[in-house]
C-alpha cells in the first residue's frame, strides 16, 4: 500500500476488500452521502472530504498524506487483513461465509468514540435517512464550522452546557435528554471513554451505561464503531431476527474474536435478504 499527494487529494494504492457503499452507506456511521458520480462525501474528526475508489486505488480529495496517515489509515481499518478474518470466520459456520461473500467489502470504521456514542442514542428506534438528518442539524446548530460549508461534530463540553430544551431543533424527542446525560458524563469523567478503550469487555460496556437512555445494543455499537472493540456483537431487531432464523442457539460468544466483524456481515446480509424472514 503507498499514498501518493497530488493537488490536494491523496491517492492510496493497493487497498482491496474496501467497498465504499457497503462500508459508509451501512448503519455504522451517519455523516456521508452518495454522490451522483459514485463518490462519497463526508466528515470525520473535522475534516471534510470526498472518497471514491477505482479498483484498488482509493483517492480521498481535500487531504494530505499527513492526513493519511494520521487520519485515513486509521479510519479505513486499513491495517486489518479483511480477507483473512473471512476465512477465519467462514469456517464458523456456512450461513456465515455465504453472508462475508455476499459482501466482502465492509469494513469497520474506526469513528471518533463521542461522536459514535451520540449518533447511536439518536438511533434508537430510528431508521438511516431519520438519523442522518438529525446529526447534521446537531452539528450545523452547535458545531464549529469547517470548511465546503460543513461543521465539525459539537465536543462534549460544548453540549454539556446545553439542555434538553436547546436540542429542540433537532427533533430528536427524547433523546434530547439522552444526548445531554451523555455530554456531561462524558465531560466530566463520570463516564471514561479512553477507560472503554482498554478495559475488560464487561466493564467497558458497564462504563458506557452510567448514561441514561444507553442500553446493551447502544453501548456494544458505540464499542464496535467509536472503539474498534471487534469482539462486540451489537443486537438490534434485525439480528435478532437473523440469529433466531439463521443461527439458533448461537451468540455473538460463538464468532470469536472477529465477532463485530461477523455481526456486519449478517446484518447485511439479513437486510438485503429480508425474503428468508
Amino acid at each position: 500500500m503507498e499514498c501518493i499527494e497530488q493537488n490536494g487529494k491523496i491517492k492510496i494504492t493497493g487497498v482491496t476488500d474496501l467497498d465504499l457503499e457497503q462500508t459508509l452507506d451501512c448503519g455504522q456511521s451517519f455523516r456521508w452521502t452518495k454522490q451522483s458520480d459514485g463518490s462519497f462525501k463526508g466528515v470525520a474528526f473535522g475534516k471534510c472530504v470526498s472518497v471514491r475508489l477505482e479498483g484498488t486505488d482509493l483517492y480521498i480529495e481535500n487531504a494530505s498524506k499527513e492526513d493519511f496517515e494520521n487520519i485515513w489509515y486509521d479510519y479505513f481499518d486499513l491495517s486489518l487483513d479483511y480477507g483473512k478474518v473471512r476465512a477465519e470466520i467462514a469456517n464458523l459456520h456456512p450461513v456465515l461465509k455465504e453472508a462475508a461473500q455476499y459482501a466482502p467489502g465492509i469494513r469497520i470504521l474506526r469513528q471518533e468514540p463521542y461522536e459514535t456514542l451520540c449518533t447511536f442514542i439518536i438511533s434508537q428506534n430510528n431508521n438511516i435517512k431519520r438519523i442522518k438528518g438529525i446529526v447534521q442539524r446537531l452539528c450545523e446548530n452547535f458545531g464549529e464550522p469547517i470548511e465546503n460549508g460543513e461543521f465539525a461534530f459539537p465536543t462534549a463540553e460544548t453540549m454539556s452546557k446545553l439542555s434538553p430544551d436547546d436540542l429542540a431543533p433537532l427533533r430528536a424527542g427524547f433523546r434530547n435528554r439522552y444526548l445531554i446525560d451523555a455530554a456531561q458524563k462524558v465531560y466530566s469523567g463520570e463516564v471514561d471513554l479512553e477507560l472503554c478503550k482498554k478495559a475488560d469487555y464487561d466493564t467497558a460496556r458497564s462504563e458506557l451505561m452510567k448514561i441514561t437512555g444507553v442500553g446493551k445494543k447502544v453501548a456494544d455499537c458505540t464499542l464496535l464503531f467509536g472503539m474498534h472493540r471487534i469482539e462486540a456483537f451489537p443486537i438490534d431487531v434485525w439480528m435478532k431476527r437473523a440469529m433466531e432464523k439463521l443461527f439458533p442457539g448461537m451468540s455473538g460468544d460463538d464468532f470469536g474474536q472477529y465477532a463485530g466483524i461477523a455481526q456486519q456481515y449478517i446484518f447485511h446480509y439479513s437486510r438485503m435478504h429480508p425474503e428468508l424472514f
